[in-house]
């Protein structure tokens, strides 16, 4: 069944939804706290791996607090006359991987305000759909809604560039479309690093040593012979030995273990994607160091679940759309960090609630 839009404004029930459970506009500004409605923006529910999966660790979360849960696909949001809305389904989660760990309801048709939080979790790549599906999260974002991550941050904060801004943090980068300037990076360090700036993964990934025949071509593939904006960074050979570390911080602090993501010995990729073998460890004076250099800047734009992806001390990666590691680190250390993360999503909730 999929129903129209209620005619009332932006503070209006979602169609065919329980009256009593729903939060209304003048509700919140007077301060008034209900069940909390939670919408979550994610790839195809049935295709995730339960184990493993960081966005069904935060579903369970929530859905232990209480809160209603709603599900969507970035093909099922639209902008009616200015208006966000989405087709929906009421979802249950269940921490069952071998059997079946979700139910879907009916899809219904409902204005994105109705919801009080919507947690976009769709994979990149970092394209221009992803950029459109952004603008509709930020009407409801101006709505109301608390949307985690922040659309705009999600927008100006790519995952590879925005290390720029934090450059003390980070081993030598180039982002360039120029070959010529690619060639001198790799002349100058010996051994870089290449990728491109909307992927994941480890997709297309590249370690280009000085003297390699295939230099030219891989610099010609990712920039598309000069055609489109490609990084190159210094290799930092602690790789091997300690890994790539996703250190994850959540509202500006970091959770207190890392997930060191260990190549294998027939590939250079630090990706679980690509085969890395995943080990926890506890955050050292550097790693905390790094997180009070940024941590600050996500906080101040509503980044809320934010992985720092580090090798030898040094920041390469500042992953804002979907970040994952938390199953892995919870079996490992017993911790719940996606009750850290539904923590802070109260508290930002009850904030507003409190602003007249």
């Amino acid at each position: 069944m999929v129903l129209s839009p209620p005619a009332t404004p932006p503070s209006g029930h979602p169609a065919g939804a329980d009256s009593a459970s729903v939060r209304t506009g003048s509700e919140a500004r007077s301060g008034t706290r209900t069940r909390v409605r939670l919408v979550v923006v994610m790839d195809p529910i049935e295709s995730i791996k339960p184990a493993k999966d960081t966005t069904l660790a935060m579903l369970l979360a929530a859905q232990a607090r209480g809160w209603e849960l709603w599900y969507t696909r970035q093909d099922d949001l639209r902008l009616a006359d200015g208006v966000p809305q989405a087709r929906l389904q009421p979802l249950e989660v269940r921490d069952d991987p071998l059997h079946n760990w979700f139910d879907l309801g009916e899809a219904q048709l409902a204005p994105l305000s109705a919801f009080d939080v919507i947690l976009m979790r769709k994979d990149p790549p970092f394209d221009m759909e992803f950029i459109y599906t952004t603008y509709i999260l930020e009407r409801a974002e101006e709505q109301g809604v608390l949307v985690v991550n922040r659309p705009q941050g999600l927008r100006d904060m790519n995952e590879k560039v925005y290390t720029a801004w934090f450059p003390h943090c980070c081993a030598p980068t180039l982002i360039t479309r120029n070959m010529a300037d690619m060639h001198a990076f790799l002349q100058e360090h010996l051994r870089i690093v290449c990728k491109p700036l909307h992927g994941m993964g480890g997709r297309s990934i590249f370690v280009v040593d000085r003297g390699d025949k295939n230099a030219g071509v891989i610099f010609e593939t990712l920039t598309e012979y000069g055609s489109r904006f490609a990084i190159v960074q210094k290799y930092l050979p602690e790789i091997v030995a300690s890994g790539d570390s996703r250190i994850l911080v959540i509202d500006g602090e970091p959770v207190p273990y890392a997930l060191a993501r260990i190549p294998t010995a027939a590939d250079h990729r630090g990706n679980l994607a690509a085969g890395a073998r995943g080990e926890g460890r506890e955050l050292d004076d550097r790693d905390r160091w790094l997180v009070s250099q940024i941590g600050p800047a996500l906080r101040q734009r509503g980044m809320l679940f934010v992985g720092l992806d580090v090798i030898g001390g040094y920041v390469t990666e500042i992953n804002v759309t979907s970040p994952t590691g938390v199953r892995e680190l919870d079996r490992q250390f017993g911790i719940r960090i996606a009750d850290r993360l539904m923590d802070a999503i109260d508290r930002r909730l009850e904030a507003r609630a409190r602003q007249p």
